[in-house]
């Protein structure tokens, strides 16, 4: 663009003092006709840097995701392929699932088991209240033969005092009395025996046999649960849209469950484009300007963006967290940037830029608007050189 102003200025220079001489071509007017320019260029350079600063430094950074399995064993297929698109959900490859899958029949087998269980607590449950009203009525019948026994007593040894009666029916008497009171006594016991295993019970309100049953068959079940998710992620998808990168997993490889040993490299589609700037350019940039970029791999096109944010960090205002102080640096800090997020817009928004790719941008702030189209042209001028390959060999 420089250039293009400086020809169209020597045009009419030549105009004036050449063609038409309606100038004096002397000392003074070289002088001024030399200097003018190049005060004028720098004063509107400097001032694009202010309303519509730009950036040779425009990155693509995308999101990239260690695919990691959540359990261990021998692979039994990788059906995709590197380097190609990859829809989410997709298998990316699959874990031989057979000890899973056995682990899983052993636990339903348990959780069948204990399942019984409970029925049979259940109707021991019922059993005992069915034996605590047969002790009941047992222990109310040798009552009332109880209470006949004494009666009988009595009689017997009242007419065998007067000489009226037998003194061995009054002996029997006695002992059938005894008897039945022995009687009471067992069956005393044997209601007492039922009702306390009756009243043991939890804090749950259930009888103490049926809420261990139950706790073990609960148990059973989340163990269940556990080995059908662990069967499940034998198959690996993919979280999303994307690219799988440096693919060196093959079939009958090993693959663990480590976070530090990923299994492949999986590579969102999902992007963010991020433009360096000096720190002190960035005093009228604003969310929701205007912006363009430039990227080497797509030569003579700009693509419409807007400042979605500014980053307002670096990784020099950040220092280690331990308890050493920090020493004095051997080499000068480099010059701070900052980094800003730009958002591709209509009707370049679908663009899938390869990851890494660099370019150039510039951003239009709400000042200056009059001479922005320079830094437009500039933008489109430069654009145009990514055609050259500039290289003798």
């Amino acid at each position: 663009m420089e250039i293009i102003l400086l020809g169209i200025y020597s045009f009419f220079v030549w105009l004036i003092f050449i063609k038409f001489k309606w100038l004096p071509w002397n000392i003074v007017t070289q002088v001024i006709v030399i200097t003018l320019p190049i005060f004028g260029l720098t004063a509107l350079i400097l001032l694009l840097n202010v309303v519509a600063p730009s950036s040779h430094d425009v990155r693509t950074i995308n999101y990239v995701v260690q695919i990691v399995p959540r359990v261990a064993g021998r692979v039994i297929s990788v059906p995709v392929e590197p380097d190609r698109p990859v829809k989410k959900g997709d298998i990316l490859f699959k874990i031989d699932p057979t000890p899973y899958e056995q682990q899983v029949k052993s636990l339903e087998g348990k959780v069948a088991q204990f399942k019984a269980a409970v029925v049979t607590a259940e109707s021991s449950q019922k059993e005992l209240e069915l034996q605590l009203r047969a002790a009941q009525a047992k222990r109310e019948a040798v009552a009332a033969s109880l209470d006949l026994a004494f009666k009988r007593e009595k009689q017997t040894m009242t007419l065998s005092e007067r000489g009226a009666g037998n003194k061995f029916d009054w002996e029997k008497a006695v002992s059938d009395r005894k008897g039945l009171d022995a009687d009471m006594a067992g069956t005393i016991a044997g209601e007492a025996e039922v009702q306390q295993k009756l009243d043991a019970k939890m804090t749950t309100g259930e009888p103490a046999v049926i809420a261990q049953v139950k706790a073990q068959l609960a148990s059973a079940e989340a163990d269940l649960a556990e080995a059908k998710w662990k069967l499940s992620e034998c198959t690996v998808f993919a979280p999303s849209d994307g690219t799988v990168v440096n693919l060196q997993l093959r079939e009958g490889s090993t693959v663990s469950a480590f976070p530090s040993l990923p299994s492949m490299t999986f590579v969102q589609n999902e992007q963010w484009v991020l433009a360096i700037y000096s720190q002190n350019e960035l005093r009228q940039v604003k969310a929701g300007q205007e912006a363009e970029i430039t990227m080497d791999t797509h030569p003579n096109q700009v693509m419409k963006c807007k400042v979605d944010s500014i980053i307002w960090a670096s990784g020099t205002g950040q220092l280690p967290i331990s308890g050493m102080i920090p020493g004095q640096m051997t080499q000068p800090m480099p010059p701070g940037k900052f980094a800003v997020r730009l958002l591709l817009e209509e009707p370049d928004k679908d663009i899938q830029l390869a990851a890494g790719a660099a370019g150039n941008s510039a951003i239009y702030t709400d000042s200056g608007q009059m001479i922005h189209v320079i830094r437009k042209i500039i933008l489109r001028v430069g654009t145009k050189m990514d055609y050259l390959i500039l290289k003798m060999h």
